[in-house]
């Protein structure tokens, strides 16, 4: 009676005990010199894609840092160009010699206009807090004056304040309505 199991069947040689395929699996299996050779070609291989991947990261690290360089260098250029229309104007304000004061005025007020839009493009809003509640944030406070208006209201507007962005460029110079004293 034969086994249910698979087994191979035992072949005797020379009073060895061989299965058919054993001479076959000692043929296939790679030596251990093969394994080390493979095991070393992939270490290499490794190592390689290891030495390219931090060569690639240094070069990022550096571009990124030459654009951050630049562009700390040039963050003004685009205001830079703008300005430089308003700076022709005046020059060419001084250059006439026969000015009158109106045209004198008429050309201050474009120029004005220039520099107005050369600020907008470059979202620097003008702070006129006149009427405003008084903010340490965007005023600086001058004095405080008797007035009719509420305590702690801007009254006076002496020089305007400039923000870019969120950012204050230059906080209003003001004076601030005191309590009165009954």
């Amino acid at each position: 009676m034969q086994d249910e199991h698979n087994t191979p069947e035992l072949e005797q040689k020379d009073g060895i005990t061989q299965t058919p395929d054993a001479d076959n699996l000692v043929e296939t299996m790679p030596s251990m010199e093969e394994l080390l050779k493979q095991a070393e070609l992939a270490a290499q291989e490794h190592h390689d894609a290891w030495l390219r991947a931090k060569a690639d990261a240094e070069n990022i690290r550096k571009r990124s840092q030459a654009d951050v360089t630049n562009a700390h260098k040039y963050a003004v250029e685009t205001f830079s160009n703008e300005l430089l229309a308003v700076k022709d104007s005046l020059e060419a304000a001084l250059a006439v010699e026969t000015a009158t004061i109106e045209s004198l005025k008429s050309g201050v007020e474009l120029t004005l206009k220039q520099l107005v839009s050369a600020f907008e493009k470059s979202s620097i809003a003008e702070l006129n807090p006149a009427g405003e509640k008084f903010d340490p944030h965007k005023h600086q406070a001058i004095s405080m004056v008797d007035s009719d208006a509420e305590p702690n209201t801007v009254v006076t507007v002496l020089q305007k304040g400039y923000q870019l962005h969120d950012r204050i460029l230059r906080p209003a110079l003001v004076m601030v309505a005191k309590n009165r004293e009954a």
